[in-house]
C-alpha cells in the first residue's frame, strides 16, 4: 500500500528548519512549526505539521503546551513523566483524569491553511507501563481498553490516538491538495 503522503519527521529535519514553540496554544505551536517546514518545502509540497500537549486537569490542565519541557528545558521524557506522578501522587481515580490532545497545521503550496485537533481521554496510572510508544505513552492508560497507550502496538494506537484523529480530520484537505497540483 503506497502511504498517503510522505514525511519528515521533526527531530529528522535539517537544522535551518528550527522552530522555536513560543506559541501559547498547541495550534499556534503547529503552525510556527508548519511554516518554517514551508520556508523549505518545495515549492509544489503542501506541508504538515502538528503539536500535542498532555493536559491533566487536576494540574489545572498541566502540563498542556508546556509538555516536552514539563521538567525544564533539555530534559528526557523520563524526567517529565517522573515530575507528572510526583505531583499526581496525592490524588486517585478520577481526580487523575487526562486528555492528550493534538493540534495539526497543514499549508498547501498556493498557501492556504487548514487546521485540526484530535483527542484521547484517558486516566494517568499510579506508574509506568508498558514499552511500545515514547513520552507519556506508559502512563497514560485508556479506560475503555484497561492499557497504558504503550501497551498498544502501533497499528492499535494509530486507530484511536489524538495524532491519528487529527491527521484523520485534516487529511481530506490534503487529498484536495494533492489532487489540485497534479493538474
Amino acid at each position: 500500500m503506497t502511504p498517503f503522503f510522505e514525511g519528515l519527521l521533526w527531530r529528522e529535519a535539517p537544522p535551518e528548519w528550527s522552530a522555536e514553540e513560543t506559541g501559547a496554544t498547541l495550534t499556534a505551536n503547529a503552525l510556527i512549526k508548519a511554516r518554517s517546514a514551508r520556508a523549505y518545502a518545495k515549492p509544489e509540497e503542501t506541508v504538515l505539521a502538528e503539536d500535542t500537549g498532555l493536559f491533566v486537569w487536576a494540574l489545572g490542565g498541566a502540563p498542556g503546551v508546556f509538555s516536552a519541557r514539563y521538567a525544564g528545558e533539555g530534559v528526557s521524557f523520563d524526567q517529565n513523566v517522573a515530575k507528572l506522578l510526583r505531583e499526581l501522587a496525592p490524588y486517585s481515580g478520577e481526580a487523575r483524569r487526562a486528555s492528550f490532545l493534538t493540534a495539526a497545521a497543514a499549508i498547501r503550496p498556493d498557501g492556504a491553511q487548514f487546521f485540526s485537533c484530535g483527542r484521547l481521554d484517558g486516566v494517568i496510572a499510579q506508574e509506568r507501563r508498558g514499552a511500545q510508544g515514547f513520552g507519556y505513552d506508559p502512563v497514560f492508560i485508556v479506560p475503555s481498553a484497561g492499557r497504558a497507550l504503550a501497551e498498544f502496538s502501533l497499528e492499535e494506537k494509530n486507530t484511536i490516538s489524538h495524532r491519528g484523529r487529527a491527521i484523520g480530520a485534516i487529511r481530506p484537505y490534503l487529498a484536495v491538495s494533492a489532487a489540485s497540483s497534479v493538474s
